[in-house]
């Protein structure tokens, strides 16, 4: 999956992120990607992004695939 490849991920990119406080719920935020904070090429659960607003989370959709 693209969202789980740091390579796939850039500043500037419009994704969806799943905040800490609403990993249970799956609640997703939407905003554009300032920082990548994830070091690793890979990671199971979402490269870890700040969006322009400050907030932190793990990218779960890519603008292009929002709609699915």
């Amino acid at each position: 999956m693209p969202h789980r490849q740091r390579k796939n991920i850039r500043p500037g990119l419009s994704v969806a992120i799943v905040l800490k406080q609403d990993q249970r719920t799956g609640r997703l935020t939407h905003g554009t990607v300032k920082d990548i904070l994830t070091n690793s090429p890979t990671h199971p659960h979402g490269i870890k992004v700040r969006l322009t607003d400050g907030q932190v989370g793990r990218v779960q959709q890519i603008a292009a695939d929002a709609d699915e």
